[in-house]
């Protein structure tokens, strides 16, 4: 039977492949958008913030990739089909969904305005779920296997009580996404999983650490993650080698929180 598969069946390559990666204006979203050109996808970079969007698709393009900038904001549902034509006119079906964007809250949930409450659950949860749904129409009427990866965090599963309670709440929100709709989509080739990332080097965490001062003093390891370290758990979940997986989380966070 793994006679039809090579010895190491570990490929990363993705070409031919047309991914839509959301939140790629700075942080975390931006390497992914680089790394999956970079493995040979035609990359779709969507956020609000349209000049960081082209300065990214120069880059990529300098580097030999083939990139289209989208000016979505995902809290805004109306804008999510016409992201995806623009994406799909450019490049072509979009075959594999990075639900990267996301805002933190960092307030105590007794002192959060219902205005910022929408905001984090349109942005975290609804904007990613609405994408997903709008992605997998279109993989589902192609008939067309696909590839989604939804961006959580730690903070799913540990919270020490200091702000940022909804922050936590969606991104449980989200890994329990991942595995209701990798059942529903199982059937149509569609694999969907998440990363949970502990504490990376971002624009997010930066503005963080200027309010609380170095966390990593209290990690195993003292430090903080680059987040080249990952590119190889984003590109086995977007390569044909995983095609065996969905449903699942991958916690990224050096041994920073307890089991």
């Amino acid at each position: 039977m793994s006679d039809q598969f090579p010895l190491p069946y570990a490929s990363s390559d993705l070409t031919g492949q047309v991914a839509f990666v959301t939140g790629a204006a700075s942080g975390l979203g931006r390497r992914f958008a680089k790394v999956l050109a970079s493995a040979g996808a035609s990359v779709a970079v969507a956020a609000r913030r349209r000049d960081r969007l082209d300065s990214l698709v120069e880059e990529i393009t300098a580097a030999g990739g083939k990139a289209f900038a989208v000016q979505l904001d995902v809290t805004d549902a109306n804008q999510i089909p016409g992201a995806i034509d623009a994406a799909e006119n450019a490049l072509g079906p979009v075959s594999i969904l990075v639900n990267n964007a996301g805002v933190p809250d960092a307030q105590y949930a007794a002192r959060m305005s219902a205005e910022l409450v929408d905001k984090v659950i349109d942005t975290n949860l609804r904007g990613p779920y609405l994408l997903s749904i709008e992605v997998a129409r279109r993989l589902i009427a192609r008939k067309a296997p696909g590839r989604m990866v939804n961006i959580s965090s730690v903070a799913a599963y540990n919270y020490d009580g200091h702000g940022a309670a909804l922050y936590s709440i969606t991104k449980a929100a989200i890994d329990r996404m991942t595995e209701t709709l990798a059942v529903e989509w199982a059937r149509f080739n569609i694999n969907v999983n998440s990363i949970a990332p502990g504490a990376f080097r971002s624009e997010m965490l930066e503005e963080m650490l200027e309010r609380v001062g170095d966390i990593s003093k209290a990690f195993p390891r003292k430090r903080l993650g680059d987040p080249a370290q990952l590119d190889s758990t984003l590109l086995f979940l977007c390569a044909p080698s995983s095609e065996f997986v969905t449903g699942s989380v991958v916690k990224v966070d050096d041994g920073q929180t307890p089991r």
